[in-house]
């Protein structure tokens, strides 16, 4: 894994950074047995996954990998005839 550049983009960091705050807020709320906060927690994580999304459209997520052609994978891997 350590050679792809999964999730080492700013779209990511940052829908995770805001989803890692949602997580604990919600926390904190749950344990001071308070519903609302823990809900509004919620929303945040699910915010945090909208912004992710959002700045991966826009451009600042990981590139789309080109795929070859499949008539070109065909000839490179077609093995000669014997004769």
């Amino acid at each position: 894994m350590a050679g792809t550049s999964h999730g080492h983009t700013p779209a990511a960091w940052t829908g995770v950074i805001i989803a890692f705050i949602g997580f604990c807020v919600s926390g904190a709320f749950m344990v001071l047995a308070n519903p609302i906060g823990f809900w509004a927690g919620l929303v945040v994580v699910a915010v945090g996954g909208v912004v992710g999304l959002a700045m991966k459209a826009a451009g600042m997520g990981a590139p789309k990998a080109e795929h070859e052609d499949l008539a070109d994978v065909i000839a490179a891997n077609r093995v000669p005839a014997k004769v």
